[in-house]
């Protein structure tokens, strides 16, 4: 990748990988992503950003040679996972004299996850500055966005905020800065849903903590450049606030079509009463795009089929997804069918414990289907309404 000026002395170095189609073993990645690192030249020290992913070492090492960088004197480590650190171990042998910058718990991390030894890394404490001669960081530790050891770092002469995994997408793109951004709203949501989500409180803390700042580029650690950043943060308090849509979503898998054919007369009901609704058969999941939705979803209603004595494992994991992204929904409930028995319904809401929702009464029946049956989902319909009305969830 090309090397690219930011402001004076500060440069995009990091690459794009433009295949990837999976991150950590579980995110879709359908428009592969970016490991970005950035190198400042100050007078007197030079500094480098995020060290990317193992899997590109070469073409990382080819592109700080095509920045002229003879020397670096600083490797800030914003976060200690992988994708921002994996090349480290290559670094610290390159330039023997770096001293490594992290926060207390990235030290950790880096000793533990890539055996660093203890005495390359020097912790910083939060507004800790570091002189590079004519630029001067400002270190902010912003744990929860989202690993205990995430931290920012404002370069204050250039107004410029390297935020790590805060305001960053998952994308590959030639683009330095964020252009389409119709584009980029989407799968910026959908980043934020799938690894922030469960961190809302801390994001509009830290939301809080920037308004203090002069902020001109936001430089993340996946994605493009913005030198918008008030449109960022407004898409961040959106995101990050407890508001919902008048929204359900039914994630539902059938095996023998019993529990599909409740969830289609569901779908029916709650388009009749004005309510949006997104059903998802699990055997074609895409998880992201579920994760967008339980990001505005006022309702969840799961739909499975007993197995043997409990819920079907697309659907339990559906709950396990739901239970540690702690979505914003108010209310949920559950619809499917049985055989002869089981535990579906306490062993959902069993998986469900974590969220702050109140339970709406599940229509779960023998077999397939009947007329008292689809009587039962109107009526489930026709709570979720006044459920939704009497929040003012328009």
């Amino acid at each position: 990748m090309t090397v690219r000026t930011i402001k004076e002395n500060v440069y995009s170095v990091g690459v794009i990988d433009w295949d990837r189609q999976v991150f950590d073993e579980l995110l879709p990645l359908p428009e592969g992503t970016s490991y970005n690192s950035y190198l400042i030249k100050g007078s007197e020290k030079t500094v480098l950003i995020d060290a990317v992913d193992s899997d590109f070492e070469e073409e990382f090492i080819t592109n700080l040679a095509k920045s002229d960088a003879t020397a670096i004197d600083y490797i800030i480590v914003n976060h200690a996972e992988q994708d921002h650190s994996g090349a480290l171990g290559i670094f610290i042998e390159l330039f023997p004299q770096a001293k490594i910058i992290t926060s207390e718990k990235g030290k950790e991390l880096l000793k533990s996850l890539l055996g660093i030894p203890d005495f390359r890394i020097q912790e910083v404490s939060d507004m800790e500055e570091l002189s590079l001669g004519d630029k001067t960081l400002q270190f902010r530790i912003t744990p929860w966005v989202h690993w205990p050891d995430t931290m920012m770092t404002y370069l204050k002469e250039d107004r410029v905020l390297f935020s790590c995994d805060f305001f960053g997408a998952h994308y590959a793109t030639s683009s330095l800065f964020t252009e389409d951004w119709h584009s980029h709203y989407i799968l910026a949501k959908r980043y934020f849903a799938e690894i922030m989500m469960p961190f809302r409180k801390k994001v509009s803390e830290y939301l809080e903590m920037l308004k203090d700042y002069d902020i001109e580029i936001i430089a993340p650690s996946h994605g493009p450049l913005c030198n918008r950043p008030e449109v960022l943060f407004e898409y961040y308090r959106e995101w990050s606030s407890d508001e919902v849509k008048n929204l359900v979503i039914i994630p539902y898998v059938s095996m023998h079509g019993s529990t599909k054919k409740m969830a289609s007369y569901l779908t029916d009901a709650l388009i009749s009463r004005g309510i949006e609704v997104r059903p998802y058969d699990l055997g074609r999941l895409d998880s992201g795009r579920l994760a967008m939705d339980l990001l505005d979803a006022a309702t969840i209603v799961i739909a499975t089929p007993t197995v043997l004595f409990g819920p079907h494992p697309k659907a339990a994991n559906i709950a396990f997804i739901a239970n540690i992204l702690k979505p914003k929904a108010k209310y949920v409930s559950i619809i499917g069918s049985y055989g002869w028995g089981g535990k579906a319904i306490s062993d959902l809401q069993a998986m469900t414990s974590k969220l702050d929702v109140e339970i709406i009464e599940p229509v779960y029946i023998k077999g397939a289907p009947v007329e008292e049956n689809f009587i039962g989902l109107e009526n489930l319909a026709g709570e979720i309404l006044k459920k939704h009305k009497e929040k003012n969830i328009a």
